[in-house]
């Protein structure tokens, strides 16, 4: 596995650099979402927020985000990745492509001090690289099912966060969204599970304020 060390000087993963925030999870379950319901509250608070995107051979999450976004932040601090290959290469084997987006990214607007990486959509493995990001985010979503915390995987149990998403949806896809929690607190030894719903807001407060636990 490919790591970049961490320089002191480096505006990306150097002292002062800004937050780095990983948001990964399979096909579906809301990352887009649910970076387009944070980003207004850290906007709100002040911060200088970008958000890079991974898709394999398009850039049509960034697309997305910068048309939901649009008057919130600029346009052009949003970029999209096409890794071209499987989205684990990218955001942890070997985070180059990422680390070169988030390095011309603060060239260009050195005031930015929080950074969402979105990973492509991808199976439980998924995990995010220690050089690239600070806070690895695993999403799951009530329509994958209750039995997915079961699944274990490194995404929902190494995660720094585990989200529970839709929970708006559970009752209609017969999820058990106080059994999936439970499961889900059950293997991850003591680290936060967040429930959400992207849509209504409910739970991105209380996210935002745990992701912000992890600036110092």
């Amino acid at each position: 596995m490919t790591t970049t060390p961490q320089n002191p000087s480096d505006p990306v993963t150097g002292t002062g650099s800004p937050l780095r925030i990983g948001i990964g999870g399979p096909v579906g379950s809301g990352k887009t979402a649910l970076i387009e319901a944070l980003v207004p509250l850290f906007v709100d608070e002040g911060r200088q927020v970008g958000v890079i995107t991974n898709d394999i051979y398009t850039q049509e999450d960034a697309l997305h985000v910068r048309r939901e976004l649009d008057g919130i932040i600029a346009a052009d601090r949003i970029v999209g990745v096409e890794t071209g290959s499987c989205p684990h290469t990218a955001v942890r084997d070997d985070p180059t492509m990422n680390l070169m987006a988030a390095a011309d990214l603060i060239d260009e607007h050195p005031e930015i001090d929080t950074i969402f990486f979105e990973s492509g959509g991808d199976n439980l493995t998924l995990t995010f690289s220690p050089a690239l990001v600070d806070v690895f985010v695993f999403v799951l979503d009530t329509a994958e099912g209750q039995k997915m915390p079961k699944k274990r995987g490194p995404g929902i149990t190494e995660s720094d966060i585990l989200v529970i998403n839709k929970t708006d949806i559970a009752q209609y896809v017969r999820c058990d969204l106080d059994i999936m929690n439970r499961d889900a607190i059950a293997v991850r030894g003591g680290k936060p599970v967040v429930l959400t719903d992207c849509l209504a807001g409910r739970g991105i407060a209380d996210l935002a304020t745990t992701l912000e636990e992890y600036r110092a």
